[in-house]
């Protein structure tokens, strides 16, 4: 895999922006778990996902599922810059009539796969594209982004206990590892803990990676492609608001929008 770091981080720096900017414009939405999995999102949709924005369709592409839902600004950031709709259309975000919902709706964004909001079915929707990418002969990888305070839902280890199961190993969960959720501290709300030997009890493959750097992610993307007879999950450690000082590791920040002052801060922070 050839890798371009420098174009990454070029269009990591777009995607922060385009997150500051449409949760701003619209007065609500969630920048802290948006921003803590840019770098991820970035290295799935302009290095690892075969895609075609002309075809969303098209039967061959890559799936990617957005189970944390509520951090949809960052999908949407991505599927702009990809070309799946106008980037012009980012700042219509929640407003009525807009296809830019609080969540992703798959009826009405090009590049949507699984609508999601609904914290912990992202993982057993993913299970299903793969087992039916098994049955039709087809050789697209599915990815799934967990939040670690979605851990705490019961049906995600129900989805990890059948993608073992079913030894799924066209697919990849990836857990954005921020720990933070809206009430504070996931360790201290509902621990998940031990996330990793939890996955590997369940008969996952298990590979822990600093979410924020490009050489580690695509490496353990590769990595995970070559497992066999079974999944792999990427527990990736991340800053819940990285990029923006004062969004940094703090919970207030998961469902607050920003002020136009601090929206004018941020961005001179990540230009």
């Amino acid at each position: 895999m050839t890798d371009n770091y420098q174009e990454l981080k070029a269009a990591a720096r777009r995607l922060r922006r385009h997150i500051i900017r449409m949760v701003g414009a619209a007065g609500s939405g969630h920048p802290g778990g948006s921003l803590s999995a840019v770098e991820i999102v970035t290295a799935l949709y302009f290095q690892v996902m075969r895609l075609d924005p002309a075809r969303p369709d098209w039967p061959e592409r890559d799936r990617f599922v957005l189970s944390k839902g509520h951090a949809a600004p960052v999908l949407y950031a991505a599927l702009a810059e990809k070309g799946f709709f106008p980037v012009e259309q980012i700042t219509t975000l929640r407003r009525l009539g807009s296809p830019l919902q609080g969540h992703p709706d798959r009826k009405s964004v090009p590049g949507v796969e699984v609508s999601t909001g609904s914290l912990g079915h992202g993982l057993a929707v993913a299970n299903g594209m793969a087992l039916a990418g098994r049955l039709d002969g087809q050789d697209y990888r599915v990815y799934v982004l967990l939040g670690d305070g979605e851990l705490e839902e019961g049906m995600v280890w129900e989805g990890a206990m059948a993608a073992a199961q079913y030894r799924l190993d066209n697919l990849t969960a990836i857990v954005d590892h921020n720990h933070l959720q809206i009430d504070g501290q996931v360790e201290e709300v509902m621990s998940p803990e031990p996330v990793a030997d939890k996955f590997r009890a369940f008969g996952w493959e298990v590979l822990n990676i600093d979410g924020h750097d490009f050489s580690q992610i695509l490496n353990a993307l590769e990595q995970a492609r070559g497992i066999k007879g079974r999944p792999a999950v990427i527990i990736a450690e991340t800053v819940k608001g990285k990029g923006v000082s004062f969004m940094e590791n703090q919970a207030g920040w998961h469902g607050r929008a920003p002020k136009p002052e601090e929206v004018e801060q941020a961005l001179a922070e990540i230009s």
